[in-house]
């Protein structure tokens, strides 16, 4: 894992896009990180640690009212109607999972009714710095405990999205060369426990997000996940609009009026089909629902549009063309 975790700091940065603003790029080794062994990198993803360095005082202070203002936003919840609470987030400042991050919050909220109760914590999207508060695991945490803050948990549903790289030991953080950090299937249930949410829809994007699958699923959760615990996915360079994952499911089979299930399918078999034409090791997707989830589901589905959503930006296979690289 100690291999895995400098391969992954040294593979993580991306192509740039030809245009006057340049995004934060991924240039040194984590201080610290590159020298933890395996245990020292699993404690952190467990206890949802991260590694903050370089940041100027009126950095840490315009981060601090970016998430405040965003969570001011959040409306209450309505009683006696199922509200969804949409939370997305990139956790990694490669444009790519900005832009992703931005438009399933916008696709989410739009098909589950959650204007209002939408939160996106992300880094640039590749046009100029973010206005947003990014997807730390702290900013994370803060975002789903004002979520359970205002939620009915026995009536209302989190909507989580997260988009980022992976590693077997979980989700990771990386902001530029200023923030290191990573969450568990451990971690994440550990605070989600903690915070009451037992309605939960959770939709991973990253290399090896299967292994949230055995712990964070229950009677009452419904989690989709890019791949399975010891596979790859694929389309994360820095200049995509979309991943695998995120273009087949949030840009394309969740903007159709349709049941969870068949858009996971959906979308399961259109990645399927896309590493078939690249020649790509299969990713396995996993999707598991439990059987209580199908009563918040159904309350949900039932609100969706009736009209499907037109995919926007460069689809993610178009990396398969002539001169692209199916990068994980």
């Amino acid at each position: 894992m100690k291999r895995l975790a400098t391969l992954l700091i040294a593979g993580i940065a991306g192509i740039a896009p030809a245009q006057t603003y340049q995004p934060p790029q991924h240039t040194r080794a984590v201080p610290l990180v590159s020298r933890s062994s395996d245990v020292e990198l699993v404690q952190l993803a467990d206890q949802g640690g991260s590694i903050e360095h370089d940041r100027t005082a009126a950095w840490l202070l315009g981060e601090h009212r970016r998430l405040a203002a965003s969570l001011a936003r959040l409306a209450p919840q309505r009683k006696g109607i199922v509200d969804a609470y949409v939370v997305a987030a990139a956790l990694d400042s490669d444009p790519v999972f900005g832009r992703e991050a931005r438009e399933a919050g916008a696709v989410l909220s739009r098909r589950y009714a959650a204007d209002g109760r939408t939160i996106v914590l992300a880094g640039t999207d590749g046009s100029a710095d973010s206005r947003l508060a990014m997807g730390s695991p702290a900013n994370l945490d803060m975002a789903l405990a004002r979520v359970a803050e205002l939620m009915d948990p026995a009536e209302d549903v989190l909507i989580l999205y997260t988009t980022s790289h992976g590693a077997r030991f979980g989700i990771v953080y990386n902001d530029a060369d200023q923030g290191f950090g990573a969450i568990s299937p451990t971690r994440l249930w550990s605070t989600l426990s903690q915070l009451g949410i037992r309605n939960r829809l959770i939709l991973i994007s990253a290399c090896y997000a299967g292994v949230f699958v055995p712990l964070l699923s229950s009677d009452t959760t419904a989690i989709v996940t890019a791949a399975s615990s010891s596979k790859t996915s694929f389309g994360c360079q820095a200049d995509n609009d979309w991943t695998f994952f995120g273009d087949a499911l949030v840009n394309r089979a969740l903007r159709k009026p349709q049941p969870l299930a068949a858009a996971a399918q959906e979308a399961t078999e259109t990645i399927a089909g896309w590493e078939r034409d690249g020649r790509l090791e299969p990713s396995d997707p996993q999707v598991a629902i439990g059987a209580g989830a199908t009563r918040w589901l159904a309350a949900l589905d039932a609100r969706m549009p009736r009209t499907a959503g037109t995919p926007v930006g460069r689809p993610a296979n178009a990396i398969l063309e002539p001169g692209g690289q199916a990068r994980r």
